[in-house]
Protein backbone atom coordinates (compact mmCIF):
# COMPACT_ATOMS: atom_id res chain seq x y z
CA UNK A 1 0.00 0.00 0.00
CA UNK A 2 2.80 2.44 0.83
CA UNK A 3 4.70 2.14 -2.18
CA UNK A 4 1.45 2.06 -4.04
CA UNK A 5 1.37 5.91 -2.65
CA UNK A 6 4.62 6.20 -3.45
CA UNK A 7 4.01 5.64 -7.13
CA UNK A 8 0.84 7.83 -7.68
CA UNK A 9 3.00 10.48 -5.43
CA UNK A 10 5.95 10.31 -8.70
CA UNK A 11 2.90 10.83 -11.35
CA UNK A 12 1.61 14.08 -9.63
CA UNK A 13 5.33 15.25 -9.84
CA UNK A 14 5.91 14.40 -13.12
CA UNK A 15 3.27 16.54 -13.90
CA UNK A 16 3.95 19.72 -11.91
CA UNK A 17 4.05 22.91 -14.11
CA UNK A 18 7.11 24.44 -14.84
CA UNK A 19 7.15 28.09 -12.80
CA UNK A 20 7.62 30.88 -14.90
CA UNK A 21 8.77 34.42 -14.33
CA UNK A 22 12.33 32.73 -15.43
CA UNK A 23 14.20 35.18 -18.01
CA UNK A 24 15.17 31.83 -19.61
CA UNK A 25 13.17 30.88 -22.85
CA UNK A 26 14.02 27.33 -22.49
CA UNK A 27 13.75 25.58 -18.91
CA UNK A 28 13.05 22.27 -17.38
CA UNK A 29 11.62 21.39 -13.82
CA UNK A 30 13.54 18.04 -12.54
CA UNK A 31 12.46 16.61 -9.65
CA UNK A 32 14.87 13.79 -7.89
CA UNK A 33 13.33 12.01 -4.97
CA UNK A 34 14.73 9.03 -2.98
CA UNK A 35 12.19 6.29 -1.60
CA UNK A 36 14.02 4.61 1.71
CA UNK A 37 12.24 1.08 0.32
CA UNK A 38 12.67 -1.00 3.42
CA UNK A 39 10.58 1.26 5.55
CA UNK A 40 8.24 2.41 2.43
CA UNK A 41 7.37 5.86 2.10
CA UNK A 42 7.85 7.09 5.36
CA UNK A 43 11.11 8.79 4.81
CA UNK A 44 10.93 10.22 0.82
CA UNK A 45 12.96 13.22 -0.26
CA UNK A 46 12.03 15.48 -3.14
CA UNK A 47 14.99 17.56 -4.64
CA UNK A 48 13.17 20.11 -7.27
CA UNK A 49 15.42 22.58 -8.92
CA UNK A 50 15.26 24.52 -12.10
CA UNK A 51 17.67 24.03 -14.50
CA UNK A 52 18.16 25.11 -18.30
CA UNK A 53 21.25 25.37 -20.65
CA UNK A 54 20.78 29.21 -20.51
CA UNK A 55 21.52 31.19 -17.06
CA UNK A 56 19.76 34.06 -18.66
CA UNK A 57 18.18 36.09 -21.53
CA UNK A 58 20.27 35.22 -24.59
CA UNK A 59 19.16 37.65 -27.20
CA UNK A 60 21.55 40.93 -27.78
CA UNK A 61 19.76 43.90 -29.66
CA UNK A 62 22.17 46.14 -32.16
CA UNK A 63 22.33 48.48 -30.05
CA UNK A 64 23.92 46.31 -27.37
CA UNK A 65 26.25 44.58 -29.53
CA UNK A 66 27.68 47.85 -30.51
CA UNK A 67 28.35 48.77 -27.14
CA UNK A 68 29.92 45.52 -26.57
CA UNK A 69 32.12 45.49 -29.21
CA UNK A 70 33.11 49.21 -28.48
CA UNK A 71 34.17 48.63 -24.87
CA UNK A 72 35.67 45.21 -26.08
CA UNK A 73 34.26 42.89 -23.81
CA UNK A 74 32.94 39.99 -25.63
CA UNK A 75 34.03 38.09 -28.61
CA UNK A 76 31.92 38.10 -31.63
CA UNK A 77 31.42 34.49 -33.76
CA UNK A 78 29.88 34.03 -36.91
CA UNK A 79 28.82 30.94 -37.68
CA UNK A 80 28.39 31.50 -41.41
CA UNK A 81 29.92 29.81 -43.86
CA UNK A 82 32.95 31.46 -45.53
CA UNK A 83 31.46 31.95 -48.74
CA UNK A 84 28.53 33.91 -47.11
CA UNK A 85 31.35 36.20 -45.69
CA UNK A 86 32.68 37.23 -48.74
CA UNK A 87 29.23 37.49 -50.79
CA UNK A 88 27.30 39.27 -47.86
CA UNK A 89 29.73 41.17 -45.40
CA UNK A 90 31.12 40.88 -42.10
CA UNK A 91 31.27 42.65 -38.87
CA UNK A 92 34.52 43.50 -38.06
CA UNK A 93 36.30 42.14 -35.28
CA UNK A 94 34.20 39.05 -35.56
CA UNK A 95 35.49 35.81 -35.75
CA UNK A 96 34.41 33.34 -38.39
CA UNK A 97 33.82 29.67 -37.41
CA UNK A 98 31.12 27.76 -39.43
CA UNK A 99 28.11 26.04 -37.25
CA UNK A 100 29.13 22.43 -38.52
CA UNK A 101 32.73 23.27 -36.51
CA UNK A 102 31.91 24.83 -33.42
CA UNK A 103 31.64 22.21 -31.11
CA UNK A 104 34.91 21.06 -32.23
CA UNK A 105 36.85 24.77 -32.82
CA UNK A 106 35.60 25.14 -28.85
CA UNK A 107 37.49 22.70 -27.65
CA UNK A 108 40.54 23.00 -29.34
CA UNK A 109 43.95 24.70 -27.74
CA UNK A 110 43.88 28.16 -27.47
CA UNK A 111 46.94 27.91 -30.64
CA UNK A 112 45.04 25.56 -32.49
CA UNK A 113 42.47 28.11 -32.74
CA UNK A 114 44.07 31.21 -33.19
CA UNK A 115 46.37 29.29 -36.59
CA UNK A 116 42.68 27.57 -38.00
CA UNK A 117 40.80 30.67 -36.85
CA UNK A 118 42.51 33.65 -37.16
CA UNK A 119 40.99 35.02 -33.52
CA UNK A 120 41.54 34.70 -29.92
CA UNK A 121 40.31 31.35 -28.61
CA UNK A 122 37.37 32.45 -26.01
CA UNK A 123 37.83 31.34 -22.74
CA UNK A 124 35.01 29.73 -20.64
CA UNK A 125 34.04 32.92 -19.13
CA UNK A 126 34.57 35.33 -21.80
CA UNK A 127 30.96 36.74 -23.03
CA UNK A 128 30.95 35.41 -26.49
CA UNK A 129 28.09 36.03 -29.10
CA UNK A 130 26.85 34.05 -31.71
CA UNK A 131 25.77 35.36 -35.06
CA UNK A 132 24.82 34.24 -38.45
CA UNK A 133 22.48 35.36 -41.40
CA UNK A 134 19.33 36.01 -39.42
CA UNK A 135 19.71 34.47 -35.88
CA UNK A 136 18.81 30.26 -36.57
CA UNK A 137 21.87 29.05 -36.85
CA UNK A 138 23.83 31.29 -33.65
CA UNK A 139 20.96 30.23 -31.65
CA UNK A 140 22.19 26.42 -32.39
CA UNK A 141 25.77 27.02 -32.00
CA UNK A 142 24.82 29.20 -28.61
CA UNK A 143 23.12 25.58 -27.27
CA UNK A 144 26.57 24.22 -28.34
CA UNK A 145 28.69 26.55 -26.57
CA UNK A 146 26.94 26.15 -23.39
CA UNK A 147 26.69 22.39 -23.12
CA UNK A 148 30.54 22.29 -23.81
CA UNK A 149 30.67 24.78 -20.41
CA UNK A 150 30.62 28.05 -21.53
CA UNK A 151 28.75 30.20 -18.76
CA UNK A 152 28.31 33.64 -20.83
CA UNK A 153 26.79 32.83 -23.68
CA UNK A 154 24.49 35.22 -26.40
CA UNK A 155 23.32 35.40 -29.75
CA UNK A 156 22.45 37.92 -32.06
CA UNK A 157 18.93 37.13 -33.48
CA UNK A 158 18.69 39.76 -36.03
CA UNK A 159 21.94 37.97 -37.50
CA UNK A 160 23.85 40.12 -40.47
CA UNK A 161 20.33 41.25 -42.01
CA UNK A 162 19.63 43.59 -38.92
CA UNK A 163 23.20 44.47 -38.76
CA UNK A 164 23.52 45.90 -42.49
CA UNK A 165 19.80 47.47 -42.09
CA UNK A 166 20.94 49.02 -39.18
CA UNK A 167 24.33 50.21 -40.11
CA UNK A 168 23.00 51.49 -43.58
CA UNK A 169 25.55 48.79 -45.65
CA UNK A 170 22.62 47.65 -48.26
Amino acid sequence: MALRRCWRLTGILSRLPVPRGSSSPVGRLAVSFFVDTYRGCKKTEFHLRRFSSEGRNTDVSYAQLKQLLAVGKTVLVDVREPWELREYGFIPGSVNVPLGQVNTALQLAPEEFKEKYDGEMPRQKDNIVFMCLAGVRSKTALNTAASLGFTDVQHYPGGWQDWAEQEQLK
